[in-house]
């Protein structure tokens, strides 16, 4: 099912995890990919096999906190390829470098949560508008988290910039509506990627756990916490963001959809 054979799109954060997973589904789906990470031999690995599916791809480093960074992969994005018909927004961290490590989150790690995971948005978002703009088409797909929904003990600065940008992505769909740019937000539950074993490491070093490793924790909390019993995967949040970059949603915007087993719904 080739639902976006002619479209291109732009992943940040696309070097591992949830981001590698949304480029290879969409390139899967018919589109060329920017893949675009702060790590370029992240972007230049996942790139490496979004050709291999037979689609064109460029491996752009920005650093999503930097607006002269995202300005300068907005140019390079629509010089390579012409236009741009998607945006994912997906990079996002933890905390500050050893946040996993600290019991209780640092300012460092407020600030830095805050940086990438809300105004990394803003800066993508509005280096790329006015070319969507321009063209009056376009669709601006988030990844927030599960934890935007409600708050998290020991976890708040995390929480609190994912519910920020679950109310920013709505602030666009309202803004950007009158040029036909559908802006919604994806909410992940549990998956087990680079992010989730340090959360999983963090969990496991504040219960004082001794016998179990991250992924038995994680194991243990998806068991106790998911109707549906399974894991989400960095593919299913692809097949949602390549959804919601399709015709097939075109009157959906300002939405954030719940990815998550069943553990709350809303």
């Amino acid at each position: 099912m080739e639902e976006l054979d002619d479209r291109t799109a732009v992943v940040t954060g696309a070097g591992s995890g949830i981001g590698r997973g949304i480029a290879l589904v969409l390139a899967e789906r018919g589109a060329d990919v920017v893949v675009s990470d702060i790590d370029p031999g992240a972007a230049q690995a996942v790139a490496d096999e979004v050709r291999s599916l037979g689609r064109a791809a460029h491996a752009i480093p920005a650093d999503v906190t930097d607006r002269v960074s995202t300005d300068a992969l907005a140019a390079v994005a629509v010089e390579r390829l012409s236009q741009i018909d998607i945006l994912v927004n997906n990079a996002g961290v933890g905390g500050a470098p050893g946040w996993w490590q600290r019991s209780n989150p640092s300012p460092e790690d407020w600030e830095a949560t805050y940086d990438v995971n809300v105004i990394g948005i803003v800066n993508t978002t509005s280096s790329f508008q006015d070319h969507l703009k321009e063209r009056r088409s376009g669709r601006i797909v988030n990844i927030a988290s599960g934890a935007g929904r409600r708050g998290t003990g020991g976890f708040a600065h995390y929480s609190a910039t994912k519910a920020a940008a679950i109310n920013v992505s709505q602030g666009y769909a309202l803004q950007l509506a009158p040029y036909d740019i559908n802006v919604n937000c994806v909410c992940p539950g549990l998956l087990w990627t680079p992010l989730w074993e340090k959360i999983a490491e963090r969990d496991r070093i504040k219960s004082g756990e001794t016998v179990l490793t991250g992924r038995q924790v994680f194991d243990r909390r998806l068991e106790a916490s998911t109707p549906l019993g399974r894991e989400q995967t960095p593919e299913d949040v692809g097949k949602l963001a390549a959804f919601l970059a399709s015709g097939r949603s075109r009157n959906i915007t300002g939405q954030s959809i719940n990815l998550n087993g069943g553990s709350y719904m809303n």
